[in-house]
């Protein structure tokens, strides 16, 4: 079963359930992937639909930041829970030390030197985490480690 055919029928039990937050965030989430599928003209595998439900979680973050700075707890609250339906169709994310562990590996495999090098190394990286770690807080690490180099 593909990961679009698991948010179906997990939209279609939401449905059966009558939890209407979570069949809004499953039909938006489904528009989403419409939309990416019609912008590459073919249809998403289960990574394109991946980045799709990173893309739609940094969104909510944003929000939340935004909430947060208006003073406004109620859309915060929805906000998280927005997320975590979200992020219940991601992979285990890796904590802080198995990215510092990766990020030191590419380090050596790329031959990196200094903040100069830091291209290379995440290019190398990204396609190791995509999905499994956030982007900004691997750009946190590997800036982090490259500097002291």
């Amino acid at each position: 079963m593909t990961l679009l055919e698991k948010i179906n029928n997990d939209l279609h039990d939401a449905m059966r359930a009558r939890d209407e937050l979570r069949k809004l965030v499953l039909r938006s989430l489904l528009s989403s992937c419409n939309y990416a599928e019609i912008a590459k003209q073919k249809k998403l595998d289960d990574a394109g639909v991946l980045e799709v439900i990173a893309r739609e979680i940094k969104q909510r973050k944003e929000s939340i930041e935004a909430y947060t700075q208006g003073n406004r707890p109620d859309l915060v609250a929805n906000e998280k829970a927005e997320m975590e339906i979200l992020q219940q169709y991601l992979p285990a994310q890796m904590s802080h030390d198995e990215i510092v562990a990766i990020v030191q590996q590419v380090l050596q495999e790329v031959g990196a030197k200094g903040p100069g090098d830091k291209g290379k190394v995440m290019q190398k990286l990204m396609p190791q985490v995509k999905g499994k770690a956030d982007g900004t807080e691997v750009n946190k690490i590997v800036v982090e480690l490259i500097s002291k180099l």
